[in-house]
């Protein structure tokens, strides 16, 4: 079975459209509701952590090493540590348990 991509596009394409567009087309006036209000502003966070976390725990060799770079992350992030102490500290994280894995086998 071939593939066409422009087909792929344009369904992505028309996807993308449709989801900037039914907020428009379902809510023409202003949002009073604060619930509304406060799920449509954590819709974004919510997604980014939907899609990067599963990439995060299964792109080291091990399960644990990206599990515990989470929970790293997570508490200097709890404590207002900034963007790139918290990478730096997942990244050495990731490798001090990566080693500590391989001497242990």
């Amino acid at each position: 079975m071939k593939h066409n991509i422009y087909v792929y596009i344009l369904i992505m394409a028309g996807v993308s459209f449709l989801i900037r567009d039914i907020p428009f087309t379902i809510f023409r006036k202003q949002i009073k509701s604060t619930f509304i209000k406060s799920f449509l502003y954590y819709v974004p966070y919510v997604t980014l952590a939907v899609m990067t976390f599963p990439a995060m725990v299964e792109s080291t060799q091990s399960i644990w090493s990206g599990i515990i770079a989470f929970a790293v992350g997570l508490v200097l992030a709890w404590f207002n540590a900034g963007l790139f102490g918290v990478a730096i500290a997942g990244c050495a994280s990731v490798f001090i348990v990566e080693l500590i894995l391989r001497y242990m086998n």
